[in-house]
């Protein structure tokens, strides 16, 4: 879960600086009228109510939580912070331990999804545990549930054999998700350029991200299940659960193609996708087609990034302003990107790459950022 470098830098330390002194919104107040219109202007767009349905939020101190509220209040953000790691369930239960506090503590700026470990896979009791984790967390406040790829590219059953996501052993979970109208969040497989050489993927982002964490790195592991059958159990699973509401990280592993998103988004019509840590993969596409995609399927896209706060080496003790510089200069370069047709050098793609931004209308923008995240998780 990289976070790519973004400009413009300079001008979110500026906007950081008001931060420290900003008056908090009170919770649940309206915001700033906006004039209503095609088109948004980069700072209307940081100004309206936000969600950034794909993040997470690391072991934060006091006094670092309050910088960070003051972010969230100062951009009108609201994040979705998402536990994960199933198949190591102390992590995963101090992350749900964590993020329900942190939920319980800030209800207006943070929400939260739980997710279910896989440490006891094969047990004959597995499923009733992971569902009562699951309960446990909507009982505390969580809005949706997450699967990693850690199906599909970690876990074997004794025969060496790796468990994908249609295996049927999964569909007591994912039926019963469905039968309390819950969401399911699924990062499954990897883009596609997992399974390239790095010197072929079509962004520096993944070549750095893969060169640094070569064990998800599939071309290095012929042994796991390629690409293809990352997305076709992820398919099947799909169609084995048509009533079943699922969010698919990082535009659902399609990133490559919006052509093969829109097959998915015209089959499945309770699958959705967010846009996390894979908006470079849009940008690097023909404008023309993406800004036509994008308009198109305006009410099943969610606006999310995949960036961090608090986790990371010595993340407690460290200044948080540098990270929060990070945050904004991310959501700064996104607006920037989304609303106008400005250029944007994108150095996370190649060195003096530029992309053109889609300008997308006021109404796109308002179900990106906002109206389809609390669609798509009830109770966000």
């Amino acid at each position: 879960m990289h976070l790519p470098s973004r400009a413009p830098m300079h001008r979110a330390v500026v906007l950081l600086t008001a931060v420290a002194a900003a008056v908090a919104l009170t919770p649940g107040a309206t915001a700033p009228a906006i004039a209503q219109g095609d088109a948004m202007t980069v700072d209307q767009v940081l100004k309206m109510p936000k969600i950034d349905a794909h993040a997470h939020i690391g072991a934060v101190s006091p006094g670092h939580l309050r910088a960070f509220v003051a972010f969230l209040e100062q951009y009108n953000l609201r994040w979705l912070n998402i536990c994960v790691g199933g198949m190591d369930w102390g992590r995963l239960s101090r992350q749900i331990g964590s993020a329900q506090a942190l939920h319980a503590a800030q209800p207006d700026r943070i929400a939260w999804a739980t997710s279910f470990t896989v440490t006891n896979w094969g047990q004959a009791d597995w499923a009733k545990a992971a569902n009562a984790t699951i309960d446990d967390g909507f009982a505390g406040g969580a809005v949706a549930v997450k699967i990693w790829k850690d199906v599909g590219m970690v876990l074997k059953d004794p025969d060496g054999k790796y468990v994908m996501a249609d295996d049927p052993r999964l569909d007591p979970v994912f039926s019963a998700l469905a039968k309390n109208g819950r969401t399911l969040v699924a990062h499954l497989g990897e883009p596609r350029n997992c399974w390239l050489p790095v010197d072929q993927m079509t962004v520096d982002g993944d070549r750095r991200y893969f060169a640094a964490n070569p064990q998800y790195h599939g071309l290095l592991h012929p042994e796991i299940p390629d690409y293809e059958s990352q997305i076709a159990a992820r398919d099947r699973m799909l169609e084995r659960h048509p009533s079943l509401r699922v969010v698919g990280c990082h535009l659902g592993s399609l990133e490559y193609s919006v052509d093969e998103l829109a097959k998915r988004l015209d089959k499945y019509p309770s699958f959705a996708v967010d846009l996390s840590a894979r908006i470079v993969h849009l940008q690097i596409q023909p404008r023309d087609k993406v800004r036509a995609f994008l308009v198109k399927y305006q009410d099943r896209l969610l606006y999310g990034t995949d960036v961090q706060f608090g986790r990371g080496p010595a993340a407690e003790g460290a200044d948080p302003t540098k990270a929060l510089a990070r945050l904004a200069a991310t959501y700064e370069s996104d607006a920037t990107w989304f609303a106008t047709d400005q250029e944007l050098a994108l150095d996370n793609v190649r060195a003096g790459f530029r992309s053109r931004g889609v300008a997308l209308p006021e109404p796109v923008l308002r179900k990106l950022y906002y109206e389809n995240a609390r669609k798509w998780y009830p109770g966000l």
